[in-house]
């Protein structure tokens, strides 16, 4: 019998027709994978392949989806293993590079099912030693930015790479006048060169750099280079208002340093000493044993004073305090082993801070001249020449690479009306922001973990970014851009092979670098600019001129948000806490308590702050212990008009107010300051300033320590007929015997300096919700770990406790990280009714989501006040899409970890010590038929801390690290929080000791 004709054919069939393919590359173009290459006339004809067309049709998720199933790019390497195909439920770790704005990482990338989901600091790196930033944490998430541009764009329209390529071609061929490419610090040789031959085709090139927070008057000071600073070398640290713990130049290289001289034990009881002064209370200033505050203008009189009595011969206004005095002596007695550092964007303080240095013998030891570092490489002075020349019509065609001027550069206004004179302009953006939006054409580049290339952070350092995921959308390196109108067609991914050729050596040594992710001792010379020296006469003239009377801004950097570029726009970040002052998703005016009074200003008050330029702004007044008198501080970063749905209209931007003179940009300037009516209540997730003399955290000097260990810790006792006990000898609790495993952390206070990278750690591992600025004043916020900050008190106990709040107004700091204690007497566990909440075998206590009916008795029981409720399902809400697009859009939910439950509405949740690592690690011994090493199983906190503050693992272990720490601070620095109502918490911490002067 005859077959009747086919009309109908199944999809296997139908997928390899041309007109199939071409039909579905015109409907899913925007969705489809592409290759690293993108933008060759191969790839633009290329179709997903059959397996993609089926997870598009039958899931209907956006590109993410896509291209997460299929291997990163070929020719990466994972870390560790290399299987031959994705295998569901394993992760992959791929070793990459994160710098944006300065911040230098050195990351382990770890994918699951293709999709990168968790960064984790490189070990093998020796500048950051595999410590993290917190916005390198959060950067993961930037990846999945909703907002990011999907395809180029040309006159505001979206396009095609061809046409795009044969358009700017043509009009660079024909551009009259000078072309640049503007960009921030490039740290990559490899993207210098293409550069460079993207220069060599035009008869007149520049290639201007500036940066948004500038260093460049510490470059005219130093041979165009940073010094290579090695705080771990130094006994007596001084910082004039540099920040270098939280957002100077390279905060996660120096914090791995600093705190190796601030770690302390009875055997080893030497530790540096840090005197800081500065205008703001930063992160650096909040760890220092001795802290000075200072105006802004005192900067220069504060190193003019040192220099006198260090190098003299200076002719420089007098300048002397107590502090200062002490400061002085300690560095002239610490010859050879003593480091002075200045935030000042001025040639004439770093000019006298590197004859400083010198004279204290600091080069060869506590600065590394063999290593200086090429982070900050800015020039103000040509950044103001080319804003002048593009007004002057001097400019014939600008490619704005990485940078975002008119927002984050002072002559905003200036860049701005300089366009309108150019004839082409092109931004590299990954979006349209505030100055792609007024470019000819925007040629959105990749993002990071999508690309290929190399970083030399210091001289002799170096390291890859390799890509951990195929291109979400058809974007484009813009190396490659850039080779591709020079004319050369080469992949970024083989000129950048070729340009390693010679320090790898050939194909096995190129693949041990990109496994390995870093390679040092290397001879390859990054080119620098060089200053003409400034005479001690010229810097004694910038001395006189540097003194202003009145109200002084100081305009600072925020840890989390930076310098508000492409991780402005990341939730993680904006609702990360300030170290300092606990707010989130905001800036503010820091004012001190004495003009809150004499001008009548509350907290929350909206004031109006008007520079000396006369540009102003409005901002909340938030009342700051520890703010230089007649002073006030706000912090760049905010103010952004097209950042994306999270940051825009966020805040105000500062970077309009900062003073602009033809030799740099100072970000000091004296501003008048008034009410302006109304307030804006600023979200702060902690409100509280002081202890009120309960035994929280603890603290002690280390006179005390070194005449007797024992003492620097206070000891609960409790009353019983036989005498006093400690607490855990009575109780009503039957205790519990540990058979296997008894899992805790030690936390040494001495080395949490409060940065907040454990607390984006923890979020991005665990799942924790965004909930936004109105949920965060509604004390709603969902971190699992916070670190709470203490200020000190004046006050005593009989002034009651109203009065022992108010801090001092130049306190000490502590910072504590505070979490669930997995207690062993858990007052929790007792008033749950449907045993939701309780203990484990292994010293845990556990959270039973699907038991949870939300009476949230045990957060109302809970002493530590670390448990948390779900108000509202954070992934289905549309209330949140605007603030955590990391659970509430498809593309955002493919960074989350699919080992921890996604919680709902409802029921509570709160640290569960990593227990989806514990499981693993436990399950990955058990193979090898072993118990854990001690090291094997981290938690997310722990590993994220760039300070090893946190030490966890198995208690019962009696070669593990906590075993041993826990053992040898026993009745000496170890203590638990609120050990008299006998918790028993599974979490040590370690008293705080100050090396007061």
């Amino acid at each position: 019998m005859q077959e009747s004709k086919k009309y109908w054919k199944g999809i296997e069939e139908l997928e390899n027709t041309p007109e199939f393919a071409k039909a579905a590359h015109n409907e899913f173009a925007e969705f489809l994978p592409v290759k690293e290459t993108y933008g060759s006339d191969a790839a633009e004809a290329e179709v997903a392949p059959r397996r993609d067309f089926l997870k598009l049709l039958g899931f209907g998720l956006a590109a993410a989806t896509l291209a997460s199933c299929e291997a990163p790019v070929r020719k990466a390497i994972p870390y560790l293993n290399k299987p031959e195909e994705i295998e569901p439920g394993i992760a992959n770790w791929y070793a990459s590079t994160y710098f944006e704005g300065g911040d230098y990482n050195s990351v382990l990338v770890k994918t699951r099912e293709g999709r990168p989901i968790k960064l984790e600091g490189n070990p093998l790196s020796g500048v950051t030693k595999g410590g993290l930033s917190a916005k390198a944490q959060a950067s993961v998430l930037s990846l999945y930015d909703t907002n990011r541009l999907t395809a180029p764009m040309m006159n505001g329209k979206a396009t095609d790479w061809k046409k795009v390529d044969s358009e700017i071609m043509s009009r660079l061929t024909g551009a009259t006048g000078k072309v640049v490419v503007l960009s921030h610090t490039i740290i990559s040789p490899t993207t210098k060169k293409a550069i460079a031959e993207f220069g060599g085709k035009f008869g007149s090139f520049e290639h201007v750099v500036y940066d948004a927070n500038s260093a460049s008057g510490l470059l005219k000071a130093n041979d165009g280079t940073v010094p290579g600073y090695d705080f771990s070398k130094a006994k007596v640290i001084l910082s004039v208002a540099a920040d270098f713990l939280g957002t100077w130049i390279s905060p996660v290289e120096y914090a791995k340093q600093y705190i190796q001289t601030r770690k302390i034990t009875k055997e080893n009881s030497d530790m540096s000493r840090h005197y800081q002064f500065e205008t703001n209370l930063s992160l650096t200033g909040s760890n220092a044993d001795v802290r000075v505050a200072i105006k802004p203008s005192e900067e220069a009189l504060v190193v003019a004073a040192i220099y006198n009595k260090v190098v003299g011969g200076l002719n420089a206004p007098a300048y002397s305090n107590k502090q200062l005095d002490k400061a002085i002596a300690d560095l002239m007695a610490a010859r050879g082993n003593a480091l002075v550092v200045a935030g000042a964007n001025d040639q004439a303080v770093q000019t006298m801070v590197r004859a400083i240095n010198q004279a204290l013998g600091a080069e060869g030891t506590t600065i590394n001249t063999n290593a200086p570092s090429y982070v900050r490489q800015g020039d103000d002075e040509q950044m103001v020449r080319f804003v002048r020349e593009m007004n002057g019509g001097g400019i014939g065609a600008v490619i704005f690479y990485g940078t975002n001027p008119v927002y984050d550069h002072p002559l905003s206004a200036d860049v701005e009306a300089g366009m309108k004179k150019v004839g082409l302009t092109i931004s590299l953006a990954d979006r349209v922001n505030e100055t792609a939006k007024l470019a000819n054409f925007i040629c959105p580049d990749h993002n990071y973990l999508e690309s290929w290339n190399d970083y030399m952070p210091k001289k002799g350092y170096m390291s890859l970014a390799q890509p951990t995921i195929s291109p979400l959308f058809r974007t484009r390196q813009a190396q490659e851009s850039l080779l591709k109108w020079a004319g050369n067609n080469t992949s970024y991914y083989d000129y950048l092979k070729a340009n390693w050729a010679g320090i790898t050596g050939g194909n096995a040594g190129w693949d041990k670098v990109v496994h390995d992710g870093v390679v040092e001792n290397v001879t390859l010379n990054q080119e620098v600019k060089t200053y003409a020296p400034m005479t001690t006469a010229a810097v004694g003239v910038a001395l006189n001129k540097s003194q202003k009377a009145g109200i002084e801004l100081k305009i600072y950097e925020k840890v989390g948000i930076g310098q508000g570029g492409i991780e402005a726009n990341n939730p993680w970040l904006q609702e990360l806490p300030d170290p300092v002052t606990k707010a989130t998703w905001d800036n503010y005016v820091t004012i001190p308590r004495s003009m809150s009074v004499d001008k009548g200003i509350a907290q929350n008050d909206l004031v109006k702050i008007t520079a000396a330029n006369g540009k102003s702004i409005t901002l909340p007044a938030l009342i700051q212990p520890g703010q230089a008198k007649d002073t006030v501080g706000i912090a760049i970063g905010y103010g952004r008009k097209l950042a994306g749905k999270v940051a825009d209209n966020v805040g105000e931007n500062v970077y309009p107010l900062a003073t602009v003179a033809d030799n740099g940009i100072s970000y000091n300037t004296t501003v008048t300051i008034e009410k302006a009516g109304g307030e804006r209540e600023i979200a702060q997730t902690q409100t509280h300033h002081t202890i009120m003399g309960r035994i929280v955290v603890q603290e002690s000097n280390l006179n005390q320590y070194k005449k007797d260990p024992a003492s620097v810790t206070e000891r609960i006792t409790i009353a019983t007929p036989d005498g006093p006990k400690k607490p855990s000898a009575v109780s009503l609790w039957q205790d519990y015997e540990y058979k296997d495993h008894h899992w805790g952390m030690v936390i040494d206070l001495n080395s949490c300096i409060g940065c907040g990278s454990c607390v984006v750690g923890c979020n991005v591992e665990n799942n924790v919700a965004v909930v936004g600025k109105q949920e965060v004043l509604n004390r709603r916020e969902m971190h699992w770990m916070r670190i709470d900050r203490y200020y000190s008190s004046d006050a005593t106990r009989e002034d009651g406790f109203t009065a022992m709040e108010e801090p001092s107004d130049n306190p000490t700091v502590i910072f504590q990280p505070m979490l669930c204690q997995h207690c062993n007497h858990a007052p929790c566990e007792t008033v749950c009714p449907v045993l939701a909440t309780t203990h484990s075998t292994e010293g845990l206590n556990q959270m039973t989501y699907n038991r949870c009916v939300g009476t949230r008795y045990c957060a109302n029981n809970c002493p530590y006040k670390v448990r948390r409720f779900n108000w509202f399902s954070y992934p289905d809400n549309e209330k949140f899409t605007d603030v955590n697009y990391a659970q509430t859009s498809d593309l955002g939910r493919m960074v989350l970890n699919p080992d921890v439950t996604v919680r709902a509405r409802g029921v509570m949740e709160k640290c569960s010590m990593c227990v989806q690592r514990i499981q693993l690690g436990k399950l990955e011994a058990k193979k090898d038929k072993r118990r854990p090493v001690d090291g094997e199983i981290v938690t997310a906190c722990a590993q994220s801390c760039p300070t090893n503050a946190i030490i966890f693992g198995d208690m019962k272990d009696p070669n593990s690290q906590i075993r041993k720490v826990m053992e040898r601070e026993q009745g000496e620095r170890a203590f638990t929080v609120l050990e008299e109502i006998n918790t028993q918490p599974n979490i040590t911490y370690l008293t705080k000791i100050r090396n007061l002067a």
